[in-house]
Formats: C-alpha cells, sequence, structure tokens
C-alpha cells in the first residue's frame, strides 16, 4: 500500500501553460513524430509512475502493449488527484491530461525530487493519442475518464474528456492506470519496440533499487503465454555494473558502492575494474541519463583522484619520492555509474543531457571523497585500493611512454601536414560548421568522390587500409596505426584526455562504406573508435552514416535509386514492366555524378546521424560486437541477424 504521509490535492497541481499548440507543432515536444517520439509520449507516463515511486509512493510498475497498438502503464502510487482544482473548475485528472506542463512537481511540497526524460506532461501524450483512458485508484475508491482525439470537418481536437472523471466502484488498491492508443494521423509508424521499452525499463530498476519493473508485450508468446520480463534489483548500481560488465574480464570482482547526501544532493555511485584500457563513465541525474558529463561527473572525477592519491600515500602504495597519479590513471579499465538526485536541474549542452549545476560539483565531490576514504580505511577494502594503485601505475607508465606519440599528433607542422600529403583532399571553405568530411572506404571510392564532391565545403580522406579495431587498446597502440593517425589529424581535435571538440574542422564526419560485409565492419570499427576515443563527436552530434543507394532502376529515361530493399518491391511496381535493375556491390561502381546525385547531395542525399541516447547499453553491445569474448558475439548475433532472408535480386 501506498505511503500516506503528506496531502496531494488538486490545489498541489500548477498551471504553466495550455495544450493548444501540441498537434500543430508535435516536433516542438516531442522532438520527432518518427520512433523516438513515439516512445516519448510512453516515457512521459512512465517518468511520472518513476517519479511517485522514487519519492516513497509505491513500490512497483507495469507497462504493457497491447495487440491493437496501445500501450499501457499502471503503478501503485497515491493516485492522481481526483478532487476539483480550485483555478480550473474541473478534477485534478482532467487537469494533468488537458493542460501542457500541469502537475504537482512545480512546487517542493509533494516530490523531493522529479526526474524523467522530457518533462513536457502527460498532456502531450494524450493531445497525440486516438484514445486515452485513466483508471485512479485513491482513497478507497476507483475512478475512470476517457480522452479522445475528434476530427470534425477536417479539424482534429486533440485530447477531448469524452465523459467527466466518474467514481465507479470502491476498491482497496492505491495507484495510477493510463492506456493510450497513439495516433496515426501523428506518427509515422505507430509500432512500439519492445527492445527500447525494455532496455530503459531495466535502467530505470537499476537506478531506482528494489522497486519492480514489470514489462508485458502482449503482441508476443513465450511458451504459449504473453512475453513478460520483471526487473527488480536489490543491488541498484552495485547491479548496474555488474550487468555492464558482463562480457568483460573483471578484476575486483565485487563492485565498490558508496553513497552519501549533503542540503543540497543524495549520491550513489558504484565502480568496478576490467581488463579494459579505456574508462566507462555513465552519469545519470533524477533518472536521467546525462552522457555529456557535466557538474557531477567533474566533481566524482576530481574525488577518486584526490581519494586514491591520499589513500595511497597513508598506506605507503605511493611512495614520498613518487608524483601523485593522474585521474586518467585510475580510471583506465574502471567501469562507473554515478546517479544522483536533487532540485532545480540545469541541463545545457546541445543535446540537453549535460548538468550545469556549479554548486554541484563540490557537494558530489566532498560526498564521494569522504565516502571513499571511509571505504578504503576498512582493512577488508585494501585489496581494491591496492588493485586501484597497481592499475594506475602500470597506466601512467604507458601514458609516459605515450606522451611523445601525443604530441607529435598536436604538432601541425609534423603529423598533420605530413600524413596527410596525397590523402585528405581538403576543401577551402573555412568555417567549419559548414564544412563535411567523408571518411571513405578504399581508393576507387575515394577517387570518385573526389570529383563528385562540392569542393567548397566537403572533404575526402580515403582509407587504404582497414582501421585498428580499438576495444581493448591502449591509446599508443591506437596511435600506431597510421589510418587513425590520418583520422585524427585531419579533424584535428586531439584525442583522449586531450580531445577539444572547439577545434574540430568539420561538423559533419561522415563515414561512407560499401553497402557489403567488409563495409559494415569498417562502419563498425570506425564508431567503436569514436566511441572510445571521441565519444563527444558523437554526443555532440557530430558523426553520420552515408547511405548509398543499394539499387538502381532505370526505363528508358526514368531513374530511380531505392536504398533499402523494403523499398524495392514497390518502385519495381511503379515501374511496371521493361525496367533494368542494377544492385550497388560498392561505391567505386557509381560514377562521380550518381556518387553526387545519391549519396553526396545534401539536398537529395541520406544520412544516418550516429546517437548516443543510451551510452550504457551502446558500451554493452560494442563491448559485445567488437571484443574478445567470442561466445557473447555468437550469441548476440545468433538472437538479432535475420538468417533467413532471402536474395530476391535474381527474381526481380
Amino acid at each position: 500500500m501506498a505511503k500516506q504521509e503528506k496531502t496531494y490535492d488538486s490545489k498541489d497541481i500548477v498551471i504553466l501553460e495550455g495544450l493548444d499548440a501540441v498537434r500543430m507543432r508535435p516536433g516542438m515536444y516531442i522532438g520527432t513524430t518518427g520512433l523516438k517520439g513515439l516512445h516519448h509520449i510512453l516515457w512521459e507516463i512512465v517518468d511520472n509512475s518513476i517519479d511517485e515511486i522514487s519519492n516513497g509512493f509505491g513500490n512497483k510498475i507495469t507497462v504493457t502493449l497491447y495487440e491493437d497498438g496501445s500501450a499501457e502503464v499502471q503503478d501503485d502510487g497515491r493516485g492522481i488527484p481526483v478532487d476539483i482544482h480550485p483555478q480550473m473548475g474541473v478534477s485534478g485528472v482532467e487537469v494533468v491530461f488537458t493542460q501542457l506542463h500541469a502537475g504537482g512537481k512545480f512546487g517542493d511540497n509533494n516530490y523531493n525530487y522529479s526526474g524523467g526524460l522530457h518533462g513536457v506532461g502527460a498532456s502531450v501524450t494524450n493531445a497525440l493519442s486516438r484514445w486515452l483512458d485513466v483508471t485512479v485508484c485513491r482513497d478507497g475508491k476507483k475512478y475512470e475518464m476517457r480522452f479522445e482525439s475528434i476530427e470534425k470537418k477536417g479539424k482534429i481536437s486533440s485530447g477531448v474528456p469524452v465523459k467527466h472523471l466518474k467514481m465507479i466502484g470502491d476498491t482497496d488498491e492505491f495507484g495510477t492506470k493510463v492506456r493510450f492508443l497513439p495516433d496515426d494521423r501523428v506518427f509515422e509508424d505507430c509500432t512500439f519496440s519492445a527492445e527500447i521499452i525494455s532496455k530503459r525499463l531495466r535502467e530505470l530498476a537499476f537506478l531506482n533499487k528494489g522497486i519492480e519493473i514489470v514489462f508485458v508485450d502482449m503482441t508476443k508468446t513465450r511458451n504459449g503465454n504473453p512475453f513478460k520480463q520483471v526487473y527488480k534489483y536489490s543491488g541498484g548500481l552495485r547491479d548496474f555494473v555488474i550487468y555492464l560488465n558482463t562480457n568483460k574480464n573483471i578484476e575486483n570482482v565485487e563492485p565498490v558502492y558508496i553513497e552519501g547526501k549533503s542540503d543540497l544532493v543524495e549520491v550513489s555511485c558504484a565502480f568496478q575494474y576490467t581488463d579494459s584500457y579505456t574508462e566507462n563513465v555513465f552519469s545519470y541525474v533524477n533518472n536521467i541519463p546525462t552522457s555529456e558529463g557535466g557538474t557531477h561527473e567533474t566533481g566524482l572525477k576530481s574525488a577518486i583522484t584526490r581519494a586514491f592519491n591520499d589513500m595511497g600515500r597513508r598506506f605507503n602504495i605511493i611512495k614520498d619520492k613518487e608524483q601523485n597519479l593522474l585521474g586518467e590513471d585510475y580510471r583506465e579499465g574502471m567501469t562507473l555509474v554515478l546517479a544522483i538526485k536533487m532540485r532545480n536541474v540545469q541541463f545545457e549542452g546541445q543535446t540537453k543531457t549535460k548538468l550545469g549545476n556549479p554548486e554541484i560539483k563540490n557537494e558530489v565531490e566532498n560526498i564521494v571523497y569522504n565516502q571513499l576514504v571511509t571505504y578504503f580505511e576498512d582493512n577488508s577494502n585494501k585489496n581494491t585500493l591496492e588493485l586501484a594503485l597497481k592499475k594506475g601505475k602500470a597506466a601512467a607508465k604507458v601514458r609516459e611512454a605515450a606522451r611523445k606519440a601525443k604530441e607529435i599528433t598536436r604538432q601541425k607542422n609534423s603529423i598533420e601536414s605530413y600524413n596527410l600529403v596525397g590523402k585528405l583532399s581538403s576543401c577551402t571553405g573555412k568555417t567549419a560548421e559548414n564544412n563535411e568530411l567523408f571518411i571513405v572506404e578504399g581508393d576507387s571510392a575515394g577517387g570518385s568522390a573526389k570529383q563528385a564532391r562540392d569542393r567548397y565545403f566537403q572533404a575526402i580522406l580515403p582509407l587504404r587500409g582497414k582501421p585498428l579495431n580499438a576495444e581493448k587498446k591502449r591509446l599508443a597502440q591506437v596511435l600506431a596505426n597510421e589510418e587513425i593517425r590520418t583520422i585524427i589529424s585531419a579533424l584535428g581535435t586531439g584525442i583522449g584526455e586531450d580531445f577539444d571538440i572547439t577545434s574540430l574542422k568539420y561538423h559533419k564526419v561522415i563515414i561512407l562504406s560499401d553497402a557489403d560485409q567488409d563495409g559494415a565492419h569498417i562502419r563498425a570499427i570506425l564508431i567503436t573508435f569514436f566511441f572510445r576515443y571521441m565519444k563527444e563527436l558523437v554526443t555532440n552530434g557530430h558523426l553520420y552514416i552515408g547511405l548509398p543507394p543499394l539499387y538502381k532502376v532505370q526505363k528508358k529515361e526514368k531513374v530511380e535509386y531505392v536504398y533499402s530493399d523494403a523499398e524495392l518491391p514497390g518502385v519495381l511496381e511503379k515501374f511496371g514492366k521493361g525496367y533494368s535493375l542494377q544492385r550497388y556491390k560498392g561505391l567505386g561502381e557509381m560514377n562521380p555524378e550518381q556518387l553526387w546525385q545519391t549519396t553526396m547531395n545534401p539536398k537529395e542525399r541520406s544520412l544516418l546521424r550516429v546517437t548516443v541516447d543510451d551510452a550504457a547499453n551502446a558500451d554493452l553491445m560494442i563491448t559485445t560486437l567488437m571484443g574478445d569474448n567470442i561466445e557473447a558475439r555468437k550469441l548476440y548475433i545468433s538472437e538479432h541477424a535475420n538468417f533467413n532472408k532471402e536474395d530476391s535480386f535474381t527474381a526481380n
């Protein structure tokens, strides 16, 4: 049963803005009407339930996908207020689902912390649904209400209450249940992804220790029953770190876990060492992933460096004559998750995933430092400190040995000019924001791309060999690879700790490879390198994949390019009989004019931006596919590859 210490009535719901423009301009509220926007309206409802439970009201959430395309979220919290709102004259339920930004989170009385991914309110979900049903169980009574988006004479009225809130009976349950059908008049595709949903629900369960999140997919069956997955982690962040390191070689079996709080913030973090040569830090603020980091990450890193150095000297592991180690030395091979809860969050950065509150740095640093010192003062934890110092010293030696190589990458007159002679075909434009760099597979395609490009803003960098797989490689090994050095030099940003996004010479970095297995492997290798050593390039939205066409369909003078197998049948049907069909095996098969028209012309081409909405899952996938655990890779491929796909090219 939910806790009932605080009153929570309609007077607590603060109304900031109406709902009028949501359907007219959905992109302003959910970013896109594609797959991401579709899930956005589900997260709005899930986030409300998470906020209710993470503030101590209830302990279970159930998310269900139905065969009719609708989704449902049910919690056992206090239930949305059902009394009449003093300003609006209607129930609290009606206010929450018809007024943008209406809710109980804008004051400090009802929620200590509120997160969610977006925060524009459940009313946006209502506005962009065909229909939405709400059931509230509260104070021994059960209530129902329905909203519909009604079309009359070509005009759609969004989220209209079909009937006001009605009490339908007695109950001993608590909580809110919301079921809605996304509107196919708004979204390009109304099919929810079970994979996307399950990943986010698992992450929320890790971040909210002990709560139970159930995912039911009625569209799929397992042993004759609807697919059901229960996420509940009593270890919280400890379990999260263990999960992230599933396919890595662990060096300290039990993760280090610490937590503490001040008047401004609650902090918890867990970390574990692997034999990897890169650090993996994942941070969250009120359950929101902060893939660009921010002041809380800065405070965390400072605390780790200071605590390890101080404790290393106290236990005489770092000798008097030895220098302190750097933070990057201690974090090599570390998988770390930081989660904080706070009020009045200020986000910044291009994707609003970077914490900007300046006061949080010192708060987090002091809490983490004090908790780490206490942790390592316990003799039973001394072996973890010794491991950290041992790994740190080894990393410092490698860092020093690699220092000259790193300096070379920063010296324009050596590596940048020397290595790029005869390789990079630069552009003449000097405005980085407008410039594009195409990293092209092979000299043949590179030659066509050089002829096809617009020399003013498009630069071409052909790769003459396959780049190094940077997974589980130290920086010195990465820098030894000529293709990687060439890329670093062309971008001008430096690498690793020295990476400087403000020095980026091209604001679009486009990987252009063949649509075959080798091309896919090169794309995977390059994305792995950028994710491990130039992550800001990805998180700031500068990395793209060029999508060349798979087919050319021609009938006399009429020509159409097809970019996927799914498109092909429709195009062939449109052409009728007498067409010729060409399948492109590689970029080199296209002449410069075709390459420009299909793949490089900004007005016609298709680019796929590489994003990291979920950095933790991205890390796990890269480790699985690019690491050295062969069995894990086989298992992933067998689960996700379509081995029964037929090649219909010959028939066509």
